[in-house]
């Protein structure tokens, strides 16, 4: 370890000329940077509701509204601020926006252990969305020190950290909930600033000097900053795609313990075990099976394939009427996790050094937009609706059938660009439309 902290006088350092030793270790930094960040979401999962009903003295029914608004915040607050902190790391580098984003979430998660009463938390869990959106400045670094050959690889372990994530943060979350309600809290506030230490003395910056790009005030409109794709008509298509699957599968995570409580009568043990099964076969498919599928049959062919079996899945969340069923969706379903990692190669290897950090940032606004928006939609809206007495039928399964006509239209979207951008082209087309959309501006 000596040896690696003496080579970091520099922290500009660019990452071409990291060694491959130490560009492993920054690989692995950020990789446990975006899992502490998934884990930190995960543990809050079994104990947040409870502690809001301990904060206001009040029931389930009486604490659900709390919960829904400060899970919309939280969402709306990564909404706002990851396109600013992926512009500013454009700026000023990967580094210091990561450290700083590090420091400030173990900092929130101390203010919302602490908590004494409704409004503390609601500040903490807003700065948790403002330090969360650090997930941005994540995926840029590792498209900064990622290669054509090990791209779709490294954003398929990032998927493998959100598997392992959510996997071990509900599953902790609980296990210490049962004794206090605020040591998840502590813990993942102890892991964050462990975290901030180790990346201090070990993470080298990735993005070199002259590959920075100005700061300007217009960066932090995330409205604009999703215009400002239109720079990469191919990254345009693909966002779609991104946007349609995205939605799709936040509405599935927000309505999942009520479709199988209301269909199943599952209770939150039998909850754990399939969300534990999910979290598992991301593991595999992420960690095992990107790299080999994707170097074999390529980006494009994966998310074909995953995306086709990501509609099927949906379909058959929705109609399965047998609890047994439920897991064998799930394990054929985690296929569908070979899209996501092959769209981000796809997008990183069409976007220039200098403007990862905007179009990261753009991409995870969009994620945190379903965020707000899946929950109104497929859980209050259509899940409500089709379980009510106004319904023509009952078909609780309806929000996982909407799913999967979100996602087969997203594999028409997808089928249409890949026409339209043949392989050998993309990159050439993107790079010469960008800077005639740049000299235009």
């Amino acid at each position: 370890m000596s040896d690696l902290n003496n080579d970091f006088p520099d922290p500009d350092t660019p990452s071409p000329s990291l060694p491959r030793q130490k560009r492993k270790a920054a690989i692995a930094f950020i990789l446990l940077t975006l899992f502490i960040d998934i884990l930190g979401i995960g543990i809050v999962i079994p104990v947040l509701p409870e502690l809001i009903q301990e904060l206001i003295g009040a029931d389930e029914s009486g604490a659900s509204f709390y919960v829904g608004v400060i899970g919309a915040m939280y969402a709306l607050m990564q909404f706002l601020f990851a396109p600013i902190l992926g512009a500013l790391s454009d700026r000023f580098g990967r580094r210091p926006i990561l450290l700083v984003s590090l420091f400030g979430l173990g900092i929130d998660f101390l203010i919302q252990g602490f908590a004494p009463n409704i409004w503390w938390l609601l500040i903490g869990r807003l700065l948790a969305g403002v330090m969360g959106a650090s997930i941005t400045t994540a995926n840029a670094y590792i498209a900064d020190v990622s290669t054509d050959e090990n791209r779709a690889r490294n954003f398929g372990l990032v998927g493998m950290m959100f598997g392992l994530g959510f996997t071990i943060g509900p599953a902790l979350g609980g296990m210490l909930g049962a004794y206090n309600l605020r040591w998840p809290f502590f813990l993942a506030a102890g892991l964050a600033l462990l975290n901030w230490m180790y990346g201090y003395f070990v993470l080298p910056e990735s993005l070199p000097k002259e590959n920075r790009s100005e700061f300007q005030l217009s960066s932090g409109n995330p409205f604009r900053t999703l215009r400002q794709l239109k720079v990469y008509p191919f990254v345009v298509g693909l966002t779609v795609v991104f946007l349609c699957k995205s939605l799709a599968q936040r509405g599935l995570e927000s309505v999942w313990v009520l479709y199988t409580g209301y269909r199943f009568d599952w209770d939150a043990a039998a909850n754990g075990k399939a969300l534990g099964l999910v979290g598992i076969m991301a593991i595999i498919v992420q960690g095992g099976l990107v790299r080999p599928i994707i170097k074999r049959y390529g980006e494009r062919n994966a998310v074909l394939f995953g995306t086709l079996v990501s509609a099927i899945a949906f379909a058959g969340y929705g109609l399965a009427d047998q609890a047994w069923m439920i897991p064998c969706v799930i394990v054929f379903g985690s296929l569908g996790g070979l899209a996501g990692p092959a769209i981000q190669s796809l997008i990183t290897g069409a976007v220039s050094e200098s403007d990862q950090g905007k179009v990261q940032g753009a991409l995870t606004s969009l994620v945190s937009l379903t965020n707000v928006i899946a929950p109104l939609f497929f859980t209050a809206g259509l899940f409500k609706y089709f379980t009510s007495d106004h319904a023509p039928a009952a078909i609780p399964g309806a929000p996982f059938l909407a799913g999967a006509v979100l996602i087969t239209i997203s594999l028409v979207v997808a089928i249409q660009v890949f026409y339209r951008f043949p392989r050998e082209e993309t990159v050439e087309r993107d790079s010469v439309e960008a800077e005639s959309n740049y000299d235009a501006t």
